[in-house]
């Protein structure tokens, strides 16, 4: 008989690719992970790894495996999953790992929401969305928030994950207080703001490749951008008068003082906020209760700056 959770091990190896990366990934030892697949070779009667004195990589029996351990992984998941639909009150843990604009601005309204189930315990975590998409999938976390900039992200991910959309987030402009632009009554002109001190994320970073085409579409920016890592480290920048930037609006959600923030006429840059499980958890009471309390998250976060 075959175990699960050595299964399990098998499924999160084949994802990372070496016993170092999966013991890290699911907090055991490499010499535990080792152990147990060792263990779970004995139980298949088959080798399932291929060792040498530095590393280890998966047999044509150890892939196939793995591919039936993910299968196998979701069905125990699901049959779970009715068992606990059928329970009243939403209890047990629910880990959700989001990016950190959506962490800051979710953050208040999924408390408030999900502060009348007493017995549920639930942590919020920060990481990339590709990190978060791996956790999911892992089973190291329930829910990912993540940002998609191409509108590809659903189409591209495994058909095991289930993607929730919950909102669009447009890149708005953040001035200082006191600069021109805070007057809502003065136009918007990206060309007029070519010479400004510009501040962005670094290169490679979904929200600067978008900043770019934005500039690009002005006649760009001069100088180059300064760079910063973090959006909140930018903003708190621009509140102090130093620089002027454009980031998605939820970025602001926090209601960073100092700083107006304008709409950019012409533009349709944003990126879609979705909401990520695995297929097999979304009946689970504690899930289903956290996915509806982000959507009441998404509607009511800060809606972006009055037109104009």
């Amino acid at each position: 008989m075959l175990e699960l959770r050595r299964l399990r091990l098998l499924a999160e190896f084949e994802r990372r690719g070496s016993i170092a990366a999966t013991a890290a990934a699911l907090g055991y030892t490499a010499s535990s992970v080792s152990q147990q697949l060792a263990a779970l070779e004995r139980e298949a009667r088959v080798p399932l790894l291929d060792r040498t004195a530095r590393s280890a990589e998966l047999t044509d029996a150890g892939r196939r495996l793995a591919r039936r351990a993910e299968e196998i992984l979701d069905l125990v998941e699901r049959a779970e999953a009715e068992l606990s639909a059928h329970a009243d009150a939403v209890t047990g843990r629910v880990v959700v790992t989001a990016f950190p604009t959506a962490a800051v601005a979710f953050a208040p309204a999924l408390a408030r929401s999900l502060a009348e189930h007493r017995g549920l315990t639930f942590v919020l975590r920060q990481g990339r969305p590709d990190d978060a998409i791996r956790q999911v999938r892992g089973g190291e976390a329930d829910i990912a928030l993540v940002d998609d900039w191409t509108g590809t992200l659903p189409d591209e991910a495994p058909p095991a994950l289930e993607f929730f959309r919950l909102r669009r987030d447009p890149l708005v402009l953040a001035v200082p207080a006191d600069h021109p632009l805070a007057d809502p009554a003065r136009p918007v002109d990206l060309r007029e703001l070519r010479d400004e001190p510009w501040m962005a994320a670094p290169r490679g970073e979904p929200s600067r490749e978008a900043f770019e085409r934005l500039l690009d579409a002005a006649g760009g920016a001069r100088p180059v951008p300064w760079e910063f890592e973090g959006l909140h480290a930018i903003l708190s920048l621009v509140a102090r008068g130093i620089g002027i930037t454009a980031v998605p609006a939820l970025a602001l959600a926090a209601g960073d003082e100092g700083i107006a923030v304008r709409r950019i006429p012409g533009t349709e840059l944003s990126r879609e906020v979705h909401a990520v499980t695995r297929g097999a958890s979304v009946r689970r009471p504690p899930v289903a209760a956290t996915l509806r309390a982000l959507y009441a998250a998404a509607r009511t976060a800060w809606p972006g700056p009055p037109a104009g």
